[in-house]
């Protein structure tokens, strides 16, 4: 075994840090793309090609290409979705809050 440390520790540690750093990207990665984006509750009722036609002024995809997008980014390997669970939308939080205080100018 004292071989085998010998011969292959640089391999042995390169392959650990590797491993590791990969894990810690994939988690900031995930973490950061969830912040960017909408997210919202699902009601009872609610498909997922409806809140793709929902939200289609608010994203450049196609129908299509969101409820994959969507399914993709939640981790949903069907197609259900269920009252009560939060999904992540492809729409950025940004363009929500400045449609909604342009949309709030005009009642004033």
């Amino acid at each position: 075994m004292k071989k085998l440390w010998n011969k292959y520790s640089y391999a042995i540690t390169l392959i650990i840090l590797s491993c590791s750093l990969s894990f810690i990207l994939s988690i900031q990665h995930h973490s950061n793309d969830q912040d960017k984006y909408l997210k919202i509750k699902i009601s009872e009722g609610d498909s997922l090609w409806e809140i793709s036609d929902q939200f289609s002024d608010q994203h450049s995809l196609s129908n299509k290409e969101c409820v994959s997008w969507i399914k993709k980014h939640n981790e949903i390997d069907e197609d259900r979705i269920f009252p009560g669970e939060e999904i992540v939308i492809p729409v950025s939080k940004e363009e929500v809050s400045s449609t909604q205080e342009l949309a709030s100018a005009i009642d004033e």
